[in-house]
């Protein structure tokens, strides 16, 4: 052995996965899946029959979870799909910044400063005008895939 020390560039996370396989005939409407690798809500399924010569096909129309896009992908019922993790995080919001940014706290009493405002119009006045009224609000943070956006939120009222 050497006695010199390795130094590895790596720029992998600690290996969790982004993604899972599922078969496609399993995945259901409203259940999640991965089309041209973009992480999208299932809101409609249909499975042709078997043709003469092959499997039967799952027809999927989808809606990507972060921008809203409508995206579809046609694929055999036994092949396997990749199928996102998605993980929703509620937040308590502290301060929105002028350059577009929220501070949120976290369970552990930390903040989280790296998220934007969402793009959603409805969504952005609704939490500009909570938080210029000085109520307590509570975002839910959505995140798949390595992206993340505030998807929802609750007035959690005076304590």
């Amino acid at each position: 052995m050497s006695d010199e020390e390795h130094h590895f560039e790596s720029k992998a996370d600690a290996g969790a996965s982004k993604t899972y396989p599922q078969q496609a005939g399993t995945i259901r409407k409203n259940g999640y899946i991965v089309i041209k690798n973009r992480p999208c809500k299932v809101v409609e399924v249909s499975t042709s029959k078997t043709g003469k010569h092959g499997h039967a096909k799952c027809h999927f129309v989808a809606i990507d979870i972060f921008n809203g896009k409508k995206l579809e992908d046609i694929v055999p019922s036994s092949h396997n799909c990749d199928v996102p993790h998605v993980n929703r995080t509620d937040y308590q919001l502290i301060d929105i910044s002028e350059d577009g940014f929220v501070s949120l706290l976290t369970e552990n009493g930390n903040t989280k400063d790296d998220l934007r405002l969402p793009t959603d119009e409805a969504l952005l006045s609704q939490i500009k005008d909570g938080f210029t009224d000085g109520k307590d609000l509570v975002v839910t943070v959505m995140s798949a895939m390595g992206e993340e956006q505030i998807c929802s939120l609750k007035d959690i009222g005076p304590k």
